[in-house]
């Protein structure tokens, strides 16, 4: 059942519908504090912390690439992420997005979830939300898609509150939802 707007979970529904539709609100949230600034907007930091806009836009783009392929079934995530030596560079998306164009933040994170939501709708169609995905193989368990995408869930949770702040202080954007009129990018509906 479709509610209005467009960011709000069902009304009613099962587990799946309930999951899916509380992780889309934290990624519209989220976008909806990060998008349209332009580099010196992306790059902004609040008091002592390093995090930016910018910063979490690619980490974001990284998480879901990574949620969306190795994490789900041992595929690769692609350029960049499948490149970084992230045992030598661990906060290398963070750090990286200051030389990367507002652009190219943007339309990374945007096409990263609109992948990702499809190849997780795609896994629980085929499977449901028992799922057992790669990502447990390195540490010899087994994980469901379900304990993924609750991570995940708790992954925005985390950097939407970060992103509250940091686009605060940027032009003085807040409040818990886009206002009525607003609508996510066309590739996520």
């Amino acid at each position: 059942m479709n509610t209005s707007p467009v960011w709000e979970p069902p009304r009613t529904g099962d587990e799946t519908a309930h999951l899916l539709g509380a992780l889309d609100r934290q990624r519209m949230t989220f976008w909806w504090k990060a998008e349209g600034l332009d580099a010196a907007g992306l790059r902004t930091r609040v008091g002592a912390s390093s995090l930016t806009l910018g910063g979490l836009l690619k980490h974001l783009a990284g998480v879901e690439a990574v949620a969306g392929t190795w994490r789900l079934d041992g595929s690769s995530p692609g350029s960049p992420w499948a490149e970084v030596d992230w045992q030598a560079t661990p906060s290398w998306d963070f750090d990286s997005a200051a030389d990367d164009p507002p652009e190219e933040l943007y339309a990374r994170y945007v096409q990263a979830v609109a992948t990702t939501r499809g190849r997780h709708r795609e896994a629980i169609a085929a499977d449901g939300l028992d799922r057992i995905i790669s990502w447990g193989e390195e540490f010899g368990i087994e994980l469901s898609l379900r304990r993924m995408l609750f991570d995940l869930l708790e992954e925005y949770g985390r950097h939407t509150g970060h992103a509250d702040l940091l686009r605060e202080a940027v032009d003085g954007r807040v409040g818990e939802d886009p206002p009525e009129d607003w609508s996510p990018p066309a590739a996520w509906t």
